[in-house]
């Protein structure tokens, strides 16, 4: 019998996948999320027409889409897992040629009447092309040099069409969301100590090129690294986001000032306060409780999501989860680095929480590969 007639033999059916699936997940997305609602009413000033009611539809419609995508087996992903690469990477083409350009950058395209972003769908396919690639893969073969290339092109193939774009933070999170599925195939450590000496020579070639005719970022960019550098300088200018929401946080104290109570928020002092500084917002209402509570969530987020891969012996069903979990991480923790001033400000949403539709989706599409994984492991 081939590998592939068993699992079409070995995968459940019917009622047994239900009962099959990651349910304490599937309710801690749930809260968080919740948690999401809770606050875009805050910020709409108790509306919830405004932000809250239409993002519980996605999240809805999200949650069919994961509990549908947990249904469908491995064989299946494990197939088309190069064609979803190479439709990405032609969508991504397609910006860099038709794309609609909004706030400075060539990041989407249109399709009839929807707005794709094809990075963000980059994210779930380059994890599930390398997921299937180090399951081929012989374990001998992982830390051989030619073995070694081949997911690196693949990774930095795309990353180079999204910083043209550009999008610098998108193409960090490809090449760590990428490296998380080589560090867990087993890849040696001496390639990630080479990867991280390079990339220290790169930033000082980076900050060696500004004002010259190499220059390696855009202006606004090196401004981004000014403000994080010190935003004081501009308190009125760049700087003047991360100011106030370092204000937000320090404001709520220990229990916060209460639900839509928050000073900040309710005059307007923060910017995109229902999207990328949502998290201040929350800081500022319920306070350090409130910001480790759900800091907590996301902990047992990952944490489910690692010990689910941890025990299942299907090595692409693993690879998936530890890397989506990792891409899962990647993003809440780059969200509340950048508000807290730890790292140059860039449009991060907050998974779960901030307002908007494709991210949530596209979270919700990883969530449904973890699901699969986790329903059909082999038992």
């Amino acid at each position: 019998m081939s590998y592939l007639d068993y699992n079409v033999a070995h995968t459940p059916t019917g009622l047994r996948k239900i009962l099959y699936l990651n349910w304490p997940l599937v309710f801690l997305i749930a809260a968080v999320a919740s948690i999401g609602f809770l606050m875009l009413v805050s910020v709409a000033g108790g509306q919830v027409d405004t932000w809250a009611k239409p993002q519980m539809y996605r999240f809805a419609a999200g949650m069919v889409i994961m509990l549908g995508l947990a249904f469908v087996p491995m064989w299946f992903w494990r197939g088309i897992s190069i064609p979803a690469y190479v439709c990405c990477f032609l969508l991504l083409i397609a910006v860099d040629m038709v794309g609609v350009i909004g706030m400075g950058a060539q990041r989407w395209i249109d399709i009839g009447p929807i707005r794709l972003q094809p990075s963000e769908l980059m994210k779930i396919a380059l994890v599930l092309l390398l997921a299937a690639y180090y399951d081929w893969l012989a374990p001998h073969r992982v830390s051989r040099p030619l073995w070694v290339l081949i997911p690196v092109v693949l990774i930095l193939a795309p990353t180079a069409l999204v910083l043209i774009q550009p999008d610098l933070g998108t193409s960090i999170m490809l090449v760590a969301g990428g490296g998380i599925v080589m560090f867990a195939a087993g890849v040696s450590l001496w390639y990630f100590g080479a990867v991280i000496a390079a990339a220290v020579g790169l930033v000082a070639a980076v900050m060696k090129s500004r004002g010259t005719d190499w220059q390696l970022l855009k202006d606004y960019q090196f401004r981004r690294i000014d403000t994080f550098l010190d935003p004081a300088a501009d308190p009125l200018g760049a700087g003047y986001n991360i100011i106030q929401s370092q204000i937000a946080l320090g404001s709520g104290g220990w229990s916060g000032r209460g639900f839509m109570q928050g000073t900040q928020s309710r005059l307007n002092f923060l910017p995109e306060k229902h999207t990328d500084f949502i998290f201040t917002v929350l800081a500022e209402e319920f306070g350090f409780v409130g910001a480790m509570s759900l800091l907590g969530l996301y902990t047992l987020i990952i944490g489910f999501c690692l010990y689910s891969a941890l025990t299942n012996r299907d090595r692409f069903a693993a690879l998936i989860t530890i890397g989506i979990s990792g891409t899962f991480f990647l993003y809440f923790a780059i969200n509340m680095a950048t508000v807290m001033g730890m790292l140059p400000a860039k449009g991060s949403p907050l998974p779960l929480v901030s307002y908007g539709g494709t991210s949530l989706m596209i979270l919700m599409l990883g969530f449904g590969l973890v699901q699969a994984a986790h329903v059909h492991r082999p038992r």
